[in-house]
């Protein structure tokens, strides 16, 4: 099978052929079809998301991708929100879990935050209406917030989970979060055999911090799940283990979401792990569930072993020795 890889900036290209050989070990076989974005094809095509990398995702349909660094200042948009809306990449989502080894206030956390990936505050439908004032609209659809709760509602039907969170502020946001609750509420009554509940979002992030592992599957509008995403992943031990996959009905694009981190590129310094899991993500999606169950495994038995981790997991190993660990666990 193929499936394009953009390596991205700073750390990305380290990380990413981290998950590359850790994918390989685990017997998949994936022909990578390399696609340039971020600062480097930016420089070189004077775009950071050239239309002939849009055009590999499109044609192949799966893509792993590495941080990638939107020029600041340059007149770029992000290349994050271009690839959603490109492509129709309408659910960003996260699994978190309690992780062995990694030492946190919380265990036996085991949930998902599905995200809302194309309206909402992010749709970048902003203007400056007199100099010093700019208004910014916050855009929600009924099809697109339709969409998005049944796409959690499968999920969790399909993933054995029994408790789908709608998330929202409709005390305030009357019309906008009202409408999403509504569509929620809707869609909620086609699967009877799923608990729905809702919470505002600051009511939820208190309870976030208070127990995190009530909670089984959140879905959210754009803004609020960029938020909620982030803190649930420092519930687990931050971003540098977390996944992330972003799929439409046609195109996935799988991630790890940190930072380039251009302080440590090329140091060998870099934790692959979200980016490892963000493939084991994606072998699941092109049906290698085998080869994703054994990498999945891999991981929490190298972080359990303690050995070879690197500086932000507590330990002084490089990114080839973690690396090498989790290969090395993968026939365990």
């Amino acid at each position: 099978m193929q499936a394009v890889l953009i390596e991205g900036d700073g750390i990305g290209p380290e990380v990413t052929a981290a998950a590359c050989r850790v994918v390989e070990a685990a017997g998949a076989r994936i022909d990578w079809v390399k696609a340039p974005a971020g600062l480097d094809a930016a420089e070189r095509l004077g775009d950071p998301l050239p239309d002939e990398t849009l055009e590999m995702i499109r044609r192949y349909r799966v893509a792993l991708k590495g941080p990638c660094t939107t020029p600041v200042g340059k007149g770029f948009r992000s290349i994050n929100v271009r690839l959603r809306k490109e492509l129709d990449l309408f659910a960003s989502v996260r699994p978190v879990n309690t992780l062995p080894g990694v030492k946190t206030p919380y265990d036996r956390v085991n949930l998902v935050v599905v995200r809302e990936n194309t309206e909402g505050l992010y749709a970048g439908l902003e203007h400056e209406v007199v100099p010093g004032v700019v208004e910014s609209v916050r855009l929600i659809t009924k099809p697109a917030a339709e969409r998005i709760v049944r796409f959690a509602f499968e999920l969790a039907r399909n993933g054995g989970r029994r408790r789908v969170t709608f998330c929202h502020k409709a005390d305030v946001m009357r019309l906008s979060d009202g409408l999403f609750l509504e569509c929620a509420r809707a869609v909620a009554d086609e699967f009877p055999f799923i608990a729905y509940d809702e919470k505002p979002i600051d009511n939820l992030c208190l309870e976030l911090a208070a127990d995190p592992s009530v909670f089984d599957v959140l879905v959210m509008e754009n803004l609020f799940g960029d938020v909620i995403s982030d803190l649930c992943a420092g519930l687990v031990g931050g971003l540098g283990v977390v996944p992330g996959a972003n799929l439409g009905g046609r195109y996935a694009v799988f991630e790890a979401v940190h930072g380039s981190a251009p302080d440590i590129a090329g140091k060998g310094l870099a934790n692959p792990i979200a980016v490892i899991r963000s493939a084991a993500m994606m072998l699941e999606h092109m049906g290698y569930r085998p080869a994703a169950e054994q990498v999945e495994r891999a991981v929490a038995r190298t972080l359990e072993a303690g050995v070879g981790l690197t500086r932000d997991l507590g330990g002084d190993g490089t990114t080839a020795t973690l690396t090498e660990q989790i290969v090395r666990h993968l026939g365990a």
